[in-house]
C-alpha cells in the first residue's frame, strides 16, 4: 500500500506542469542555497541539480583559484555557469546552485569594497554574458541576508564581502538596476525565513509562473 502510494506521488510530480522550470537560487555566500536546493530536491527528484560553478571547476576539473578573490576568477565561473545554463533547453527540470548575475555581483562587490572602478572591458562583457544567459532561466530565487534563516558565519568566510554582494544582488535582481529583468522573461522573487518558508516561496512562484 505504501509503495503504490509512493508511486502514485511520483507520478503526479513528473506529470505536473508547475514542475517543469529551470530555476536558480541566488545568494551571497553563506545564505542557505545548499540547505534550500537540498529541500526543493527532496520534494522534486525529478530535477536535475548543477551545483555553482566554483565546486565543478576545482573538484571535477581540477582547476584552481586564488586564496583572495578576484575579478578574474569570477568572470572564469561566470563563464562555466553560462556554459552550463545552455545545456538546459526550455522545458527542463534543472535548479542550480547560483546564476550569472552572482558572479557579476561579485565583481562589483570586490571593486566596492576596494572603493575603485569595475575594470571595464570585463565589466561590459560580463554584462553581455548575463544578459544573453539568464534568457536560460525561468525564475531566479533570490536569498537576501535574513536574521530570520539562522545562519551564521565564522569571520573568515568574508562578512564584509557577503554584505557588499548581497547590497548588488538586491539593487540588481530586486531594483533591476541593471535592467536584465526587464528586458528578459525570467521571473525573480526573494525568498526570506526559514528553510522551509523559502521553499514554499519557491512553491508559490511555480504556480504563479508556469511554463
Amino acid at each position: 500500500m505504501v509503495a503504490a502510494f509512493a508511486g502514485d506521488a511520483s507520478a503526479r510530480i513528473l506529470n505536473d506542469p508547475l514542475t517543469t522550470m529551470r530555476i536558480a537560487i541566488s545568494g551571497s555566500h553563506c545564505s542557505g542555497k545548499t540547505t534550500l536546493i537540498d529541500e526543493f530536491l527532496g520534494a522534486h527528484p525529478d530535477y536535475s541539480h548543477e551545483p555553482e560553478a566554483y565546486t565543478v571547476l576545482v573538484e571535477e576539473h581540477g582547476e584552481e583559484f586564488s586564496a583572495e578573490p578576484s575579478a578574474d576568477d569570477f568572470y572564469r565561473q561566470l563563464e562555466f555557469n553560462v556554459e552550463t545554463l545552455c545545456r538546459y533547453p526550455d522545458g527542463e527540470r534543472v535548479i542550480y546552485e547560483r546564476c550569472p548575475v552572482d558572479y557579476l555581483a561579485y565583481m562589483l562587490a570586490l571593486a566596492d569594497l576596494n572603493s575603485a572602478a569595475a575594470d571595464r572591458v570585463l565589466f561590459e562583457a560580463s554584462m553581455r554574458m548575463v544578459l544573453d544567459a539568464i534568457r536560460n532561466l525561468d525564475l531566479i530565487v533570490f536569498l537576501p541576508l535574513d536574521d530570520a534563516d539562522g545562519i551564521e558565519m565564522p569571520d573568515s568566510e568574508g562578512p564584509q564581502l557577503r554584505t557588499a554582494v548581497d547590497s548588488r544582488l538586491a539593487a540588481i535582481l530586486n531594483d533591476d538596476e541593471l535592467g536584465f529583468v526587464s528586458s528578459g522573461s525570467v521571473a525573480v522573487v526573494e525568498a526570506r525565513g526559514t528553510t522551509s518558508q523559502r521553499l514554499q516561496t519557491i512553491e508559490n512562484a511555480m504556480k504563479s509562473h508556469p511554463r
